[in-house]
């Protein structure tokens, strides 16, 4: 005689936790993939406006160069000097012909200082060096 085991109801549930564990391993994923080096544009830079001016954006090995209202060249967050700043933009030249350099420059520096910048790029093989700015509102 076949005794029939008693069925039992089973109904389909959904296992959410290792679901959770996904969404926020995922979330920490992006969130520190998305983590932009911001160092230099956080700086305390009033730019000046224009109508024409791009959006601000980060490309691989760009050096951005701060002039400040005093004059001061900082790059990469420390003050440097000319000699310096020469010296750094050569030895990225020198790695990658196609270096990208932002100049960041104060609406109230001396557009000398600025300019100063400018002629270092230029004169260690940047071919185009790009100014800064903010559009107007």
């Amino acid at each position: 005689m076949l005794i029939k085991a008693p069925e039992l109801q089973s109904t389909a549930t959904i296992e959410i936790t290792p679901m959770i564990d996904m969404v926020f391993l995922l979330l920490i994923f992006f969130l520190v993939a998305t983590t932009f080096h911001q160092e230099e544009r956080e700086m305390q830079i009033a730019l000046p406006m224009t109508s024409s001016a791009a959006p601000l954006t980060s490309l691989l090995r760009e050096l951005i160069i701060n002039v400040d209202s005093e004059g001061k060249i900082i790059l990469g967050g420390r003050t440097v000097d000319r000699a310096e700043l020469q010296t750094t933009i050569r030895e990225a030249v020198a790695a990658n012909p196609n270096q990208k350099v932002t100049i960041r420059g104060d609406r109230r520096a001396s557009y000398a200082d600025i300019a100063a910048a400018l002629d270092i790029c230029k004169g260690n093989g940047i071919q185009e060096p790009f100014l800064d700015t903010v559009p107007t509102e």
